[in-house]
């Protein structure tokens, strides 16, 4: 574990380990990690924003969200759970430990998450706390990794996404001005799978709302670890 992942309340940290499969073989172990992942993610996404922000004052919004993307996607997660120590310390089921689940990405990421949220409360809610563990290993990935990462096209990585996993017939985009003024309309776009709504967006033309419908679905399936 990382020198500075010391914990002050243990039971904390136990909670954060903990997985839904660890809970289900053993019942009166308490609660899962879920709930402190879904903070965790949220402390992350703010923490990587304002890490992005100060030190590229240069770029725009959408070049900032694509690299915010990249420097916290699951792979990347998965590799700093690595880094800190977190892999053989989670709490799995016998289950999920056979299917390989200490090198699972999903559930790397997903402890990571959960134990920054663990640390935060920790630290009575002091997101000073959680930045000091992680601008650390924002600097550590190599500028061409996340630049490479943030050049794959949101509308590419989801059809990718539903060809593999849904039906071989891409997504289908309904988009429409909703707004704006003549010389600055706002689209907003709808992205649909077999007819079932998956993800939402709006841009200053079609193509912008269509790529942030694509990254709202994505970022949607990544809360249910789909990807």
């Amino acid at each position: 574990m990382h020198r500075i992942l010391t914990f002050h309340d243990e039971k904390l940290l136990r909670k954060a380990l903990t997985h839904r499969s660890y809970v289900n073989e053993n019942p009166g172990e308490g609660e899962h990690n879920e709930r402190l992942e879904f903070l965790g993610d949220a402390l992350l996404n703010y923490l990587s924003g304002e890490y992005l922000y100060n030190r590229h004052p240069e770029k725009g919004e959408d070049e900032l969200t694509r690299r915010r993307s990249a420097l916290v996607d699951e792979k990347q997660l998965a590799k700093f759970a690595i880094e800190v120590g977190l892999d053989f310390r989670m709490r799995l089921g016998k289950g999920a430990i056979r299917d390989g689940g200490y090198q699972n990405p999903n559930l790397l990421s997903s402890t990571f998450e959960a134990v920054l949220a663990a640390y935060y409360l920790d630290n009575d809610s002091k997101i000073e706390a959680v930045r000091a563990i992680v601008e650390p290993l924002f600097d550590s990935v190599p500028e061409q990794i996340v630049v490479s990462r943030s050049n794959v096209d949101s509308k590419n990585r989801f059809q990718e996404w539903v060809q593999r996993n849904v039906t071989p017939n891409p997504p289908n985009y309904v988009t429409e001005q909703s707004g704006g003024v003549s010389h600055a309309p706002v689209f907003i776009a709808k992205v649909l799978v077999n007819e079932k709504e998956y993800g939402e967006g709006k841009g200053r033309n079609k193509k912008d709302a269509e790529k942030a419908a694509a990254e709202d679905a994505l970022a949607k399936l990544k809360k249910q670890g789909l990807v």
